[in-house]
């Protein structure tokens, strides 16, 4: 059995046979993945921009049947920008973050109507594209066109954290650690050598308990060297998620339909459908006040306990009021009463409903 000392003296700062190790590596263990090709074919490039930005803040296990539905109904970027928007919503939700939603659908536009249907090879040319930022252009210039870039997600930045030994806190380290990445970047395959660190980072070296002795370039990680591996990287305090909260109505009419809203077109669930309700804020407003602000005159009644959301920057409470209305109910508040419709509710699995909408809707319509 080696000693620690030992260990230590075979230990090697990170360099180019950091990426070669970790390509090796990738040749023999590399996922599975349907956006991906092997063999030195290089993948198309709008499977690879929809898998990345379907990919950002999701895990992969819940993108693939996603990103295969997808594939599926629009299989090309001219099919996906001929599409109407509120079907890309429809099949986009239960991902989150809906604006990806919506830029994804304006940016194969984009690509279709300045880009004659094929994505710019360029880093730059990438980012000008909506919703395409940083990572999203370094990966699919490195990917699918072979380009010497260099993408860093969230499992590249635990990897450079750790085989550099980056010990100042995140976020305020991610300029240095980008630095970093980009030194190990090769010439060559630097689309696999990405992909390598993401999967190492994905399936090897985890948030949590990585497991060093499994990994491929363990020789090279100062971190491993020095024992603080686990420890890595230092995260900054998490400011307290505040609280919002709101009362939502339910209306449902006696013929089966639900009352919707579809929200402004900017800013938080822009687009979607949604429940009516009051604005999200720090404290309730009085109970009789909100009623008279309920989008029919009914019988509301509250249904009992309350439906919790969380988002990325907020814990969201909402108290539901649930009412039977008849055909014939009008809108009675609605100072743009053409964003309001009645949806069957055996069609609301079809709709652009946000997952907060959904818990919102269950909740109202369960049997007391």
């Amino acid at each position: 059995m080696q000693t620690v000392a030992q260990e230590q003296l075979e230990f090697r700062l990170p360099g180019p046979q950091t990426a070669k190790s970790l390509l090796d590596w990738y040749d023999r263990e590399a996922r599975d993945l349907p956006w991906r090709r092997h063999g030195g074919r290089r993948p198309n490039a709008y499977k690879v921009w929809l898998s990345e930005i379907m990919l950002q803040q999701t895990t992969v296990k819940a993108v693939i049947p996603y990103y295969e539905t997808f594939l599926k109904r629009w299989p090309t970027v001219t099919k996906l920008a001929e599409a109407p928007l509120d079907d890309v919503l429809a099949a986009w939700a239960g991902l989150g973050y809906y604006s990806r939603a919506r830029n994804l659908h304006r940016c194969a536009q984009v690509v279709v109507a300045e880009h004659g249907g094929k994505f710019p090879r360029e880093e730059a040319a990438l980012r000008a594209l909506p919703g395409i930022g940083p990572y999203t252009a370094a990966a699919i210039a490195s990917i699918a066109f072979g380009a010497a870039a260099t993408p860093v997600d969230g499992n590249i930045e635990r990897v450079m954290a750790r085989l550099f030994a980056v010990e100042e806190p995140m976020p305020s380290a991610k300029g240095r650690i980008r630095k970093l990445a980009a030194s190990l970047t090769p010439p060559e395959r630097a689309g696999d050598y990405a992909q390598a660190l993401m999967d190492l980072g994905a399936t090897i070296c985890t948030p949590k308990r990585p497991s060093c002795l499994m990994c491929p370039i363990q020789r090279d990680c100062t971190a491993r060297a020095e024992g603080i591996e686990s420890t890595l990287p230092m995260r900054g305090a998490k400011p307290e998620r505040p609280v919002r909260v709101g009362l939502a109505f339910v209306a449902l009419r006696e013929d089966g339909y639900v009352l919707l809203r579809r929200r402004p077109e900017s800013g938080l669930l822009g687009g979607m459908l949604e429940v009516p309700s009051t604005d999200w804020r720090d404290t309730l407003p009085p109970i009789k006040e909100a009623l008279r602000a309920a989008p029919v005159s009914a019988d509301w009644w509250a249904v009992p306990g309350s439906v919790v959301h969380v988002f990325t920057h907020f814990r969201l409470e909402v108290q539901v009021y649930r009412a039977i209305v008849p055909v014939e109910s009008t809108l009675t508040f609605w100072a743009d009463p053409q964003r309001c419709q009645w949806v069957p509710r055996r069609d609301l699995d079809r709709v652009a409903l946000p997952s907060v909408m959904r818990k919102l809707i269950a909740h109202g319509l369960k049997e007391q």
